[in-house]
C-alpha cells in the first residue's frame, strides 16, 4: 500500500507541471551541455548504471547553493524524482541542517525542526564568526542551558530508515550531545575530536529524534550539521544551502573539505552565483577564479567527482517601491558558467537560457512561477525547475547507456 500511495503521489505531484506548457520556456533546449565526451560524467553515469544493474553500491550527489537551495523545494523536487525512479535504490537522507532552530530562518519542508530554546545563528555570509564553519556553511549555538533540537522527517513516501546519526559540532567546554528517541536516551557510540563528529549507532531505525545539547552556565555548543545514514545501497542527495551565500563564502568555511569527506561526493551540482552577480561591480574573472578554487577543494576529497553547473536564473534589481530593473550581469555570469563547465570537464544546465533568457523572470512572475522580488521562485516555479533539471540529467544518463 505504501508503494502504491508513493506512485499516486508522484503522479499527482508531477503530471500537472509537465502537462502545463509555458510559451516562454525553451523546453526543446532542456539538456545538459558538455563537450563531446566528459570523462568525469562518464564515470558518474557508469557508477549509476552499475548500481542499477547489481543493486549494490552508493552514489552521493551534493547540491550546493544559496537561498534557492536552503529553501529546499528545488533540491527535494530533484531528490524525489531520482528516488521515485529508482525505488529499490534509496539510501540515506544524508546531510541536513536544522535551519529553523533559529528564529526567522527558513527550513526545507521535507523535515520539521523544533527548538523551544533560544540559539544564536551564524552564516558564512557574516564578515566574522566566532566558531569555524563546515560544509553546511551555517551553525546554531546553544549556550548556558540545555537545548533540545528535534528533527522529524516528513516525506512519508520515502523510507530513509536512519540507523546511524552523526552530529557535527564543536564545544570548547567539552559539551557532549546525546539523543532522545522516544523515551530512550542514546549516548554517542564514538566521538572523533579531530573531525568534531559524534556518532550514534542505533539499535532500531528511526525517522525522528531530538539532539540534546546539555550546556551549563558558561558552556556553549555550536551545531554545524546532522548526517542521517544507513547501510543500504542507493542514491543519497544532499542539499547544502545558505541564504545570501556567494562562492567566496563557502571558500571561507574552514572545515568545508573535512566535512565533505563524510559524504565523498560522486557528483556536485552547483547552484551558486546569483548573489555574486547581484553586485554592480561584478568581476567575471574573480567569479571564475573563486569557482575553480571551490572545484579544487572538492577534488581534494574525490579527484573523480563530476560537476554540473546550474547557470544563474534571470533576475531583477529593486530600484525603489515597485520599481525593478533587469540585472544584465546575468549575461556576463552566463558566459562564465559555460567556460567553467569546459574548464572542469563538467556540464552546464543552462537555466538562464531555458527559462527564456534576459528579462524572462518577469514572465515567470506573471505566470505565478516567480516571487514579486523577481529573484526567487514560488513553490510551483521551484518544482518546475526541479522537474526540468531531473529530466535533463535522466536524458543524459539514458544517452550514456545507449552509446
Amino acid at each position: 500500500m505504501k508503494r502504491i500511495l508513493f506512485f499516486l503521489l508522484l503522479v499527482l505531484s508531477f503530471v500537472p507541471l509537465c502537462a502545463q506548457q509555458h510559451s516562454f520556456i525553451r523546453y526543446h533546449d532542456n539538456r545538459l551541455d558538455y563537450a563531446d565526451r566528459s570523462a568525469s560524467l562518464d564515470r558518474f553515469f557508469e557508477r549509476w548504471q552499475r548500481m542499477v544493474a547489481t543493486g549494490q553500491g552508493n552514489i552521493n550527489i551534493v547540491h550546493i547553493g544559496g537561498s534557492h537551495v536552503q529553501a529546499g523545494t528545488l533540491s527535494n523536487a530533484i531528490r524525489q524524482r531520482l528516488l521515485h525512479d529508482n525505488p529499490t535504490l534509496v539510501a540515506d537522507r544524508g546531510m541536513l541542517f536544522p535551519y529553523s532552530a533559529a528564529a526567522r530562518c527558513n527550513n526545507p519542508a521535507d523535515y520539521r525542526v523544533r527548538c523551544p530554546q533560544k540559539v544564536s545563528l551564524t552564516r558564512n555570509v557574516y564578515k566574522e564568526y566566532p566558531n569555524p564553519l563546515g560544509l553546511c556553511g551555517i551553525s546554531v549555538t546553544a549556550a548556558d542551558s540545555t537545548t533540545e533540537v528535534a528533527i522529524a522527517l516528513r516525506d512519508s513516501t520515502i523510507d530513509y530508515a536512519t540507523s546511524s546519526i552523526v552530529v557535527l559540532g564543536h564545544s570548547d567546554q567539552n559539551v557532549i550531545p546525546h539523543l532522545l528517541i522516544g523515551p530512550r536516551t542514546v549516548f554517542p557510540s564514538y566521538i572523533d575530536p579531530r573531525t568534531d563528529r559524534f556518532i550514534f549507532n542505533l539499535v532500531r531505525p528511526t525517522d525522528s529524534f531530538t539532539v540534546v545539547l546539555p550546556c551549563r552556565q558558561g558552556q556553549q555548543f555550536a551545531l554545524t550539521g546532522i548526517y542521517l545514514a544507513n547501510r543500504r545501497p542507493g542514491f543519497s542527495f544532499h542539499s547544502i544551502g545558505v541564504n545570501g551565500a556567494a562562492v567566496p563564502d563557502f571558500l571561507r568555511c574552514q572545515h568545508f573539505t573535512r566535512d565533505l569527506r563524510l559524504l565523498h561526493p560522486d557528483l556536485v551540482v552547483f547552484g551558486i552565483g546569483i548573489n555574486d552577480a547581484s553586485k554592480s561591480d561584478f568581476d567575471t574573472a574573480e567569479f571564475r577564479h573563486n569557482y575553480l578554487a571551490l572545484v579544487d577543494s572538492i577534488r581534494s576529497v574525490n579527484p573523480d567527482c563530476a560537476f554540473i553547473f546550474i547557470s544563474n536564473n534571470d533576475s531583477f534589481r529593486k530600484l525603489g517601491r515597485r520599481k525593478y530593473q533587469v540585472n544584465r550581469n546575468g549575461l556576463l555570469a552566463h558566459d562564465v558558467f559555460r567556460r567553467l563547465a569546459l574548464d572542469t570537464d563538467g556540464a552546464l544546465w543552462d537555466q538562464f537560457h531555458i527559462m527564456g533568457g534576459l528579462s524572462s523572470m518577469e514572465r515567470w512572475q506573471r505566470a505565478k512561477l516567480a516571487q514579486a522580488d523577481r529573484v526567487h521562485f514560488t513553490r510551483a516555479g521551484y518544482l518546475l525547475l526541479g522537474d526540468l533539471f531531473y529530466e535533463a540529467l535522466a536524458e543524459a544518463y539514458r544517452k550514456h547507456k545507449h552509446r
